[in-house]
C-alpha cells in the first residue's frame, strides 16, 4: 500500500490558503510603539533560499503572533514589538526573545528556535536557554540591525546552520 502523506509530513500546498490571513505577519501593527520589523532568508542545506510556497514561519511570545510565508526570494517578514525580561518558574531572568516554528519543504515535522535582540547583550549572555546552546554558536540565535529594522537567517543546514530546539 502507497504511503499518504498528511500536512505534518509535508508543507503541502493547503500553507497557502487555509493558514494565512490578511496582516499574518503582522503580530503589532507597523506604527505601534515600539514596533520592530524583522526579516530575513530560510536557506536549505544547498545555501538556496526557500521561496514560496517553500517555508513558512510562526513567531510568538506572550501574547504576541505572527505568521509568515516566504517570498519569491525567499524572504520572510514580520512586525513585532521587542518582548519584556521573563522571570522563569526557578527564578532566573529570560532575555527578551522570540519563539520561532519554521515549517519547510522536506522537514518532517517543523522546527523550534528562538530570535534574540541584539541590544540586549547582557540579558543574552545570562539567558539561561541560550546558555545551553554552544558559545560558539549563540550568535546564530541573535537578529542582526539591518536598516531599520532585524534581519535573523534560518539556515536548516550546514556550517551557518541555526540552532533547533527539541520538543
Amino acid at each position: 500500500m502507497g504511503e499518504i502523506q498528511s500536512p505534518s509530513q509535508t508543507i503541502g500546498p493547503l500553507y497557502g490558503f487555509a493558514l494565512m490571513f490578511e496582516g499574518s505577519h503582522e503580530a503589532v501593527a507597523p506604527d505601534s510603539p515600539a514596533a520592530v520589523r524583522i526579516e530575513g532568508l530560510i536557506i536549505d542545506g544547498d545555501g538556496v533560499p526557500l521561496s514560496w510556497p517553500e517555508g513558512f514561519i510562526e513567531v510568538w511570545e506572550g501574547e504576541q503572533f505572527a505568521r509568515a510565508r516566504t517570498d519569491a526570494d525567499g524572504r520572510y517578514n514580520v512586525v513585532v514589538r521587542k518582548p519584556e525580561p521573563v522571570v522563569t518558574p526557578d527564578g532566573t531572568v529570560a532575555a527578551p526573545h522570540l519563539n520561532v516554528t519554521v515549517f519547510a519543504r522536506g522537514l518532517l515535522k517543523q522546527l523550534l528556535t528562538r530570535v534574540y535582540f541584539p541590544d540586549e547583550a547582557d540579558a543574552n549572555a545570562a539567558d539561561p536557554i541560550l546558555e545551553l546552546v554552544p558559545a560558539s554558536d549563540r550568535d546564530l540565535l541573535i537578529a542582526k540591525r539591518e536598516g531599520d529594522g532585524l534581519r535573523f537567517d534560518i539556515h536548516l543546514q550546514g556550517e551557518d546552520e541555526t540552532p533547533f530546539f527539541a520538543f
